[in-house]
């Protein structure tokens, strides 16, 4: 296991291609024991050939980008090899999706039997989350470090303050006192021994997939859950049926014609 600290990935503040992923949301995924392209296999991706370099990774998601969209329904991912601890690790890279992260069901079948650890943001004012699995299982994951959850949240914790997190309660200090992105880069370094660099991503051969766009899943009502800045809470279940009788009501209200009266006509 290597000895890296957050200090060791302060590169990533100073880097025009991580600094792009961070400003429009990427994933990066470590998968022990895998082969790229059985991982792409895995995600269900069409293949794409190959390109040098996550430029060109960007790129082609870039093309697949709708300019009318925020994100793409599907997304472009790169992966290749690179050592690690123990065995080949497959890097697996997307950019640009506006999301954050790969899905579970990914997740799981990727680790069985083995490992995979993500870091991930989805751009803009960000969610930052880390996952980690073991033998299919989400072992310890945490948007905010404090705030860990999965079957073992606390089994990362000596090491988490090692790389520099601060598990303290106070959110405000600690996140003045560590960047910490770059100590969860540093996180998985020490999980997986592939230590990520600049040059790394810049100049790798990626296999390329095309991931195509999760199925809608069946929704049967919402819910409004507000607190406002006085600590008033506002919260309701609304049905599926409600919610489309209410457009249905909307949608008849706009086809009725629109009549201008005067302030003497009589009315209606």
């Amino acid at each position: 296991m290597t000895s890296v600290t957050a200090h060791g990935y302060a590169w990533i503040r100073s880097s025009p291609l991580f600094g792009h992923a961070l400003d429009v949301g990427y994933t990066l995924a470590l998968v022990r024991g895998v082969a790229p392209g059985d991982v792409l296999r895995v995600m269900e991706a069409e293949p794409q050939g190959t390109c040098t370099g996550a430029g060109a990774l960007i790129e082609r998601q870039d093309e697949l980008l709708d300019p009318t969209d925020y994100w793409a329904e599907s997304f472009v991912a790169g992966a290749f090899s690179v050592p690690g601890e123990g065995v080949d690790w497959t890097l697996v890279l997307f950019v640009g999706d506006g999301g954050t992260g790969m899905q579970v069901r990914f997740l799981e079948a990727l680790s069985a039997g083995g490992c995979a650890v993500v870091h991930s943001s989805n751009g803009g004012k960000p969610m930052n989350f880390f996952h980690w699995y073991e033998d299919g299982e989400l072992r310890t994951t945490f948007e905010w470090p404090t705030a860990r959850s999965g079957s073992t949240p606390d089994a990362l914790n000596s090491v988490m303050r090692e790389v520099g997190f601060d598990l303290s309660d106070d959110e405000g200090e600690a996140s003045g006192r560590v960047d910490t992105k770059a100590a969860s880069l540093a996180l998985a370094e020490r999980l997986t021994g592939v230590r990520v660099t600049e040059e790394l991503l810049r100049d790798a051969e990626y296999q390329l997939g095309q991931v195509p766009e999760e199925p809608a899943e069946e929704w049967t009502g919402i819910v409004i859950d507000i607190t406002d800045a006085h600590g008033k809470r506002i919260y309701k279940e609304i049905t599926r049926e409600e919610v489309e009788a209410a457009a249905a009501r909307a949608r008849a209200e706009a086809g009725q014609p629109i009549v201008v009266r005067r302030p003497s006509s009589p009315a209606p």
